[in-house]
């Protein structure tokens, strides 16, 4: 049965979440297609979030999002806990599938999928993930105070991590696989210069190890010569980049070719009236909760002024 809605938001998170919120207040009761694994985005995921403003103490990443998907409730969102299959533009309204096969027609849709941190896939990764193993320097760097940090990486991101962790960390030593960088020469001279940066080149981590306090060490291998050392650490920092969750839009939308949706300007706008996005998918930049919050609350303006052109 095809259903029909003003507004539908895809994915949640802080961007989605937010966008529910002022969408909901505006009058327009989205319907917010959730995720069917993990509602709620990265966040679900972490533990405790010190950056977003409004918390001094901190707050667990998932009460944050239960918070803002009750706050979206109240002012009429509904959920549906499914990922979408295919977005179709008609002109005057979207089609959207699900994997469970559902349809709705909307008159405005905002994508908020977020993105994935790649992820070494190496034996120990997923067991110490939250409990030493990280793939945000400023959401966990200051857990890791007086302690050794790695940071596996040889981009602009992860020298800038290697960067930030040294105001925590005992040491940081940054792993890259080449002798070659792809960072900037200037962020490379940089952890150079920094007596608390150690840069082992032609190296990978093949394996984290612990117990049950968290991560205590690595198995380092070099991919020259295959000698493998154990290196001690506490903080293990996986800066190899993201991939947006836009695979499913194929070309309902414009994509850069790195998978990021394309928007206009400053605004949250894509190449399709009617379609907006907001939040990691977008950004590669920032990547912050408190970014993607205010890209949502972007989107929903956005979304608003044009259904308040089209819907009256």
């Amino acid at each position: 049965m095809e259903q029909e809605q003003h507004a539908i938001i895809i994915g949640s998170g802080p961007a989605g979440y937010t966008a529910a919120i002022y969408l909901g207040r505006a009058g327009y009761r989205p319907l917010v297609i959730a995720g069917a694994l993990t509602p709620g985005g990265q966040l679900i995921n972490t533990t405790e979030v010190e950056n977003f403003p409004g918390f001094p103490d901190g707050v667990l990443g998932p009460d944050l999002m239960d918070a803002m998907k009750r706050q979206a409730e109240r002012f009429g969102a509904t959920f549906l806990q499914d990922d979408v299959a295919t977005v179709q533009d008609h002109g005057s309204y979207k089609t959207i599938t699900t994997n469970q096969g559902e349809t709705f027609h909307a008159q405005a849709v905002i994508i908020a999928t977020g993105s994935q941190y790649r992820k070494l896939g190496i034996p120990g990764e997923a067991e110490f993930s939250g409990r030493g193993v990280s793939y945000c320097a400023t959401c966990d760097g200051f857990f890791f105070r007086g302690k050794p940090i790695v940071v596996v990486g040889g981009g602009d991101s992860a020298f800038a991590e290697a960067e930030f962790l040294s105001r925590f960390g005992s040491s940081v030593t940054l792993i890259h696989r080449r002798s070659a960088f792809r960072a900037s020469k200037i962020m490379v001279d940089r952890a150079r210069g920094n007596e608390r940066i150690t840069i082992l080149t032609d190296s990978v981590v093949d394996a984290i190890h612990g117990d049950e306090q968290g991560v205590q060490s690595l198995s380092v291998r070099n991919v020259l010569s295959n000698e493998m050392h154990s290196l001690a650490a506490n903080g293990v920092f996986v800066a190899i980049g993201h991939t947006p969750s836009t695979e499913f839009l194929g070309d309902a939308v414009a994509r850069d070719a790195s998978g990021y949706i394309t928007v206009e300007g400053a605004s949250t706008r894509t190449t399709v009236p009617g379609i907006f996005a907001a939040g990691d998918c977008v950004d590669s930049v920032y990547r912050q909760a408190i970014s993607a919050a205010g890209m949502g609350c972007r989107a929903a303006l956005d979304a608003q002024a044009y259904l308040a052109q089209t819907v009256g």
